[in-house]
């Protein structure tokens, strides 16, 4: 819904420079670049991207999940609203209403590791190199990887092959 465009924006950018600061290190990027009003307006003007998130509302949008094929892409709550159960119900209708069944997580981050399993993936074992988008000339600390993440029959989700 194109109404919702400023909300997605505003929960992605904030939740962004509150999980990945500290893995980054680029707050060029986190606090220049990444601004609401330019990616409010980016989702408004491409539908195909917009329609690719589903929102949990409850009287306002209190969080997000972005969904393409069967990959969960991201999956985001508010802050102020974490800890309510609105994230595991995105899980839950990205896996049951819209058949996606797998995802990634960036290794260096733990709680999102322990939040996807507590909500029934597992790992696969398979690792990839994070490519960073619009970070130019960036040099990270180390490499920053993602884990390959797959839900697990009989977890309370819908496996799909």
């Amino acid at each position: 819904i194109p109404e919702d465009a400023s909300r997605i924006a505003e929960i992605l950018v904030f939740s962004k420079r509150t999980n990945y600061r500290s893995i980054f290190h680029n707050d060029a990027y986190s606090f220049g670049e990444l601004q609401v009003l330019p990616l409010a307006l980016e989702l408004q003007r491409d539908t195909a991207l917009l329609s690719e998130y589903w929102v949990y509302d409850d009287e306002f949008v209190k969080g997000l999940v972005r969904i393409s094929g069967e990959e969960i892409v991201q999956c985001y709550v508010d802050v102020f609203f974490v800890g309510q159960g609105i994230g595991g119900a995105l899980l839950d209708f990205a896996c049951e209403q819209r058949g996606a069944w797998f995802l990634w997580v960036l290794e260096k981050n733990p709680g999102a590791q322990r939040f996807y399993r507590r909500h029934g993936f597992a790992f696969t074992g398979e690792r990839r190199l994070k490519t960073i988008l619009r970070v130019p000339d960036t040099v990270f600390p180390s490499p920053v990887f993602q884990l390959f993440m797959s839900c697990i029959a009989g977890s309370g989700c819908i496996v799909y092959p």
